[in-house]
């Protein structure tokens, strides 16, 4: 990685970035580019580049760079573009409070604790695994359970291995990484457990992590008990029905020495709760306006922090805007208020951003409760005047629907909601493969 030391902290910056990962970094970049003179970026890692440090996996920056990088080469190349552009990066620091005058409180060895003003605060402090505890699984407390992430960590950053005979919960991406990550490692990985029909990470990683290395994916069942003393032993497993409920009539007994955990991320939104910011029940983020402004004036956010992100790339198109409306905001260019409020209908989670206005082009991301092959998406007012339909080939609720809506459309919501709805195309033949 590129070395970067901040020597000395200004007592008021034009934007202050919590989060140094690709969504701060990214935001950085966009503020400076949209005028903000000084700007900040505090992470608490000895290196600025969050997750992607530990992603040592290639798929990154197709969307962004037009190329395929590896996490750290993405990371170095968003950092390397923020320093060029005199941006402070702050690392080894905790933002420990952030009031709603946007005075921001930061924790440094380098530093002490000092209080810095800013005209503008982007939030994008990403996200945190679900743990065990977050599912209640039952059993014993033995050495051998950890998430997804810790594991990854251990491996590409540490050199340490978890174990040597694994079972994975859950089919996120990053399990389904380190299901192979661990083969190529010589731990003998027992399968993949999923408790949903359906599998939770992209049909890329369930093709090139699991297929390609005879991994077994389990859908409709899961872990129902841990057993062991000071080390996991071995894991019950069970299927389950409709209701989620495990069928224990049918349960088997797994040996085994580590249990990975790959149950889903969720934003980090200390700062958030502190700030008492507006959240969003589904995404448990902040909700948020068209320039990624949050409930609080002056205070924006972006990446997994919003919501949780499939690709990185996307993680940086959103810490553009963000990061840009930031700029702008510090500079007294304030944006048009958005004039059409989202809703998500018949099989949409989420939607963000929450609000968008009728002046520009938005991207408005989405995810699906269920899988659809074949399909619609409808976009109507309340009322039904208009209604707008496109056919999709599929969705799946682990990758996220892109959006782009244009002004001239827009024009026909101006001051009302828009539902988005994706519903079954009873015309579509339901055996089309999905696009990868």
């Amino acid at each position: 990685m590129i070395s970067h030391h901040l020597h000395h902290l200004q007592p008021k910056y034009d934007v202050v970035v919590a989060g140094g990962g690709p969504a701060g970094l990214g935001a950085a970049l966009a503020a400076r580019e949209a005028g903000a003179a000084r700007v900040l970026v505090v992470d608490r890692e000895p290196e600025a580049g969050g997750i992607l440090l530990q992603c040592i996996h290639t798929g990154f920056g197709l969307h962004h760079f037009g190329e395929e990088l590896t996490g750290p080469e993405y990371a170095g190349r968003v950092l390397a573009q923020a320093l060029e552009r005199e941006v402070d990066v702050l690392t080894d620091s905790f933002v420990m409070d952030i009031d709603r005058e946007r005075r921001v409180k930061i924790l440094s060895a380098a530093h002490g604790v000092q209080v810095v003003e800013a005209r503008a605060v982007v939030l994008a402090m990403g996200a945190r695994e679900r743990t065990r505890g977050a599912i209640r699984i039952p059993g014993t407390r033995p050495a051998g359970v950890l998430t997804a992430g810790l594991a990854q960590k251990f491996v590409n950053l540490m050199g340490y291995l978890p174990g040597r005979r694994a079972v994975i919960l859950g089919s996120g991406d990053i399990g389904l990484i380190m299901a192979r990550r661990l083969m190529l490692e010589g731990v003998e990985v027992a399968g993949v457990f999923e408790i949903m029909p359906h599998a939770n990470g992209l049909n890329r990683n369930i093709v090139q992590c699991l297929h390609d290395f005879d991994i077994p994916l389990h859908l409709s069942t899961t872990v129902v008990q841990i057993h062991g003393h000071e080390r996991v032993e071995r894991v019950t497993v069970a299927p389950v029905d409709e209701g989620l409920h495990p069928q224990l009539a049918h349960a088997w007994d797994i040996p085994c020495d580590t249990l990975l955990l790959s149950i889903g991320l969720i934003p980090d939104n200390e700062l958030a709760h502190q700030l008492r910011l507006r959240l969003d029940p589904v995404t448990a983020g902040p909700v948020v306006t068209s320039s990624m402004e949050t409930s609080l004036d002056g205070v924006f956010a972006c990446g997994n922090t919003v919501h949780i992100h499939d690709l990185v790339d996307f993680v940086s198109q959103e810490a553009a805007l963000a990061g840009a409306a930031a700029g702008r905001y510090a500079t007294g260019q304030l944006p048009p208020p958005d004039n059409i409020r989202l809703t998500a209908g018949e099989n949409v989670a989420y939607c963000v951003p929450q609000s968008i206005a009728t002046e520009r082009d938005q991207v408005v991301y989405l995810r699906v409760r269920r899988p659809l092959n074949g399909c619609r998406i409808r976009l109507s007012s309340p009322g039904g005047e208009h209604v707008f339909e496109k056919r999709l080939r599929y969705v799946a609720p682990a990758e996220m629907v892109n959006l782009k809506l244009r002004p001239r459309f827009l024009q026909n919501f101006h001051g009302d909601a828009l539902r988005i709805d994706i519903v079954a195309d009873r015309m579509h033949d339901e055996t089309t493969e999905p696009d990868t």
